[in-house]
């Protein structure tokens, strides 16, 4: 990973919570040095103050003129935050946002047209360094900003870019807001499982390894997720019994994720309004 310019001018993260939390201890991991970086966060954890011993600058003025300011606050309380940074959009450094809703013209009406800005949609698998994260950026950022962009958000995993901000909406239904929607089906196996008299801590180490298992499947294999599964399932079986009802056109799988994808998106466009 290249550090040059971040060890040169440093890097601030506006925001660190859940998220902003996972890409700082990838960076760390990475090699960046804690007095290359710059929090501020109104609820400093006991993380950060223990990073701030080894020379992490918590809630102190940014520098001057720092390579990368992301911003990671709620969106709702970005408004109240950007004044904390806005007087960085006069010089060179690149924003990166990773606000769901918040979108590229919303940065662009408080820092300018000028300023350079990345918007990501990172996911929470972040936090064990298996997220992926959509990228798009405005008119003013370039190869190099989105290349740092990426080789940031690279520290907590996969990365994509998109060309049209509009897909971004949907880029949140399913990798932003996806993970949730695995863990309900872990909650909804294990309950199955449980109404087959099996043991609950049992149907929850079933249901949670399955599904972990399969998804590192899908993402290892050669096979598409079509293939996998007709590879498991054997004519009159078990799996082609649940399949019947998971697959039937009406009532299964693919039309209640659809609407769920649906319905996420929709509410995507309107936290952008």
């Amino acid at each position: 990973m290249s550090l040059e310019r971040i060890d040169r001018q440093g890097l601030v993260l506006l925001g660190c919570g859940k998220m902003g939390s996972a890409m700082l201890e990838g960076w760390l991991a990475r090699g960046v040095a804690p007095s290359s970086i710059s929090v501020i966060d109104p609820y400093p954890s006991d993380r950060l103050e223990s990073l701030a011993q080894q020379g992490l600058r918590l809630n102190e003025a940014p520098p001057k003129d720092p390579a990368i300011c992301i911003l990671a606050v709620k969106p709702q309380m970005m408004t109240d935050a950007l004044p904390q940074i806005s007087d960085l959009a006069q010089g060179g450094t690149i924003f990166l946002s990773i606000a769901a809703g918040s979108t590229l013209a919303y940065f662009e009406r408080v820092l300018g047209d000028k300023a350079a800005i990345v918007r990501a949609m990172p996911n929470t698998p972040a936090a064990v360094g298996r997220g992926i994260t959509a990228i798009v950026g405005n008119g003013a950022a370039g190869a190099e900003a989105l290349d740092l962009a990426e080789e940031l958000l690279q520290a907590v995993g996969q990365t994509v870019r998109i060309e049209d901000e509009a897909q971004m909406d949907a880029v949140t239904a399913v990798s932003g807001s996806g993970p949730a929607y695995v863990f309900h089906m872990i909650e909804a196996m294990a309950a199955a499982g449980e109404a087959q008299g099996l043991d609950p801590e049992l149907a929850m180490t079933l249901a949670r390894a399955t599904v972990a298992g399969a998804g590192v499947l899908a993402e290892q294999a050669d096979e598409t997720p079509e293939r996998l599964r007709v590879n498991v399932t054997s004519k009159g079986g078990t799996t082609a019994a649940a399949l019947a009802v998971l697959m039937d056109d009406q009532t299964g799988l693919a039309q209640l994720m659809r609407r769920a994808v649906n319905a996420a998106a929709d509410r995507s466009r309107e936290l952008g309004e």
